[in-house]
């Protein structure tokens, strides 16, 4: 079985997507399928190419926007993309833009079964250009997706329930697998860290500093908390959104609000483990996100999660009581969850161990047995 992965860009920091599509792809691999990739190509010499590499296709006027968010998009190359696609039994895109366009006709042209994964919602895109939640472009943006990009696909992985219902009530024919993207499960089980709420408490907070991960709600959220006093954020991410962060950060210091700087930095995967085995709470603020790997990582250490829920937050899934979820933006009630979980470190010290437990129901071994499974069952029904 040969798969064709379309992905506009694989090698940027920061794009919790393209960690997604390097980790399945490398899943498939071990799985015996025999896997391309159709994407820019690598600014880093040094470093992994696609196979099919594309040169970098500067977006008009919101480019620098868009590159400080970790996005970047391909030019479109008709012979390279004819190339990959005569190569391939099965086409994968991985978004609704451009080159997935280019591709798909391309591959309808010579009778190629084509899939997807729905990695972001119109939202997450618009976001990043500055449109809000509830922008009139949002609508149009998912309509087309569906009906030039998506509905041709035989087969959708669906990381989460969440986006398999959107996707219904979006009027979405394909069939539709709820598959997460999946994350690496060691072999021996993750034993959970004890953490005490005395003295320092850290809250980690782990993604984009930008407008979709709402961040400036747990900012907020420190003005409600009894315990702000002893709270220390860690920020874990970089972004267009960080020096309205540090403003927000300065002006809860010189309050009096917070006593402990919140730290921003960028860390390394095993920094990042590291400071979920250890930090109090993880808090996740999104709202959009089609499933929130960051967060599933970090459970695996056995951070104890409070996520916000709405409509088009995926990353809700993960959570096991109703202390790890707040209404989405809601910042007092996300001050609540936080200060229920200090008030009962007994109880948060024994679901840190359930909810390492739990991660291991997404192990992605898991993930890439479920997607051969579907890449079989399209190929099944074209020839049918």
């Amino acid at each position: 079985m040969k798969v064709l992965f379309v992905c506009n860009n694989v090698y940027h920091k920061g794009n919790g997507q393209s960690v997604a599509v390097k980790a399945s792809m490398a899943a498939l691999r071990e799985h015996g399928v025999d896997v391309r990739l159709m994407s820019i190509a690598n600014p880093d010499p040094n470093g992994p190419q696609p196979e099919y590499p594309l040169e970098h296709w500067k977006f008009p006027i919101f480019e620098p926007i868009i590159y400080a968010n970790g996005l970047a998009y391909a030019k479109i190359d008709k012979k390279k993309i004819r190339e990959a696609v005569e190569w391939a039994d099965i086409v994968h895109i991985q978004e609704g833009l451009f080159l997935q366009g280019a591709a798909l006709n391309e591959a309808r042209r010579q009778g190629k079964t084509l899939t997807a994964t729905y990695h972001v919602f119109a939202q997450n895109f618009n976001a990043n250009l500055g449109f809000s939640k509830n922008s009139p472009i949002n609508w149009p943006m998912m309509y087309l997706w569906r009906r030039f990009v998506f509905d041709p696909c035989t087969d959708i992985q669906c990381p989460t329930p969440a986006v398999r219902d959107q996707l219904k009530k979006e009027g979405y024919k394909s069939r539709l697998h709820v598959i997460s993207n999946g994350i690496a499960i060691p072999a021996e089980p993750v034993k959970a860290t004890p953490v005490s709420a005395e003295g320092t408490i850290d809250l980690l907070c782990v993604g984009r500093l930008s407008k979709e991960k709402s961040q400036d709600t747990l900012l907020k959220a420190m003005r409600y908390s009894r315990y702000a006093d002893r709270i220390h954020l860690i920020f874990a991410g970089r972004g267009t959104k960080e020096k309205k962060y540090r403003k927000m950060a300065d002006r809860l210091l010189q309050e009096g609000i917070l006593k402990t700087p919140p730290t921003f930095g960028f860390y390394t995967h095993d920094q990042l483990n590291e400071l979920a085995h250890t930090s109090y709470l993880y808090i996740h603020c999104a709202w959009v996100e089609v499933e929130g790997l960051s967060c599933l990582e970090a459970v695996r250490e056995g951070a104890v999660p409070v996520i916000a829920q709405g409509d088009m937050i995926g990353t809700s899934v993960f959570a096991l009581c109703p202390e790890s979820l707040y209404p989405v933006y809601d910042s007092k009630a996300l001050a609540e969850r936080i200060d229920w979980w200090i008030e009962h470190p007994e109880k948060r010290n024994e679901m840190a161990q359930r909810y390492a437990d739990s991660a291991r129901n997404y192990d992605i071994n898991k993930s890439a047995e479920a997607l051969v499974a579907m890449f079989e069952h399209a190929l099944g029904s074209k020839a049918k």
